[in-house]
């Protein structure tokens, strides 16, 4: 018998309010709250690609300061890197740097059109950061 009696207040406890939650909100409460709580989540989503945006460009600012942009004018002289898909397997005694080219074009996007020393052109454009000034 007094197993069944402390099993039953057990429940009876469970089914109680809480003293803290005693009140209950109405349904048009809750929905509104609800609303509202969806609203700020999309506020803090917006106000999360705000603060990414900004954190962009102050690393693009941070990283431009200290960058010097690369000129190539048409008649420079240039050496062109060598790509790495090479037959040579001198490993890291094969050379870095091929040729000496001169600049035939120059366009926008950073991409050159080379010509060799005697007049031949490439039959491909190089992009910019393959390329390095030679200096005489």
């Amino acid at each position: 018998m007094k197993s069944y009696h402390l099993h039953s207040t057990h429940i009876k406890r469970l089914l109680e309010p809480l003293p803290g939650n005693s009140f209950l909100i109405d349904e048009v409460e809750w929905i509104q709250s609800r609303y509202d709580q969806l609203n700020l989540i999309e506020e803090k989503r917006l106000k999360a690609i705000r603060h990414g945006q900004m954190y962009q460009k102050r690393m693009m600012r941070a990283y431009n300061k200290n960058v010097r942009p690369r000129e190539f004018h048409e008649g420079d002289l240039v050496l062109k890197k060598i790509l790495p898909l090479q037959m040579d397997f001198r490993g890291k005694w094969m050379p870095n740097l091929e040729g000496l080219y001169v600049v035939k074009k120059v366009f926008s996007g950073g991409v050159l059109i080379l010509t060799e020393m005697d007049g031949k052109t490439l039959p491909n454009p190089v992009n910019l950061d393959s390329v390095k000034k030679y200096f005489t």
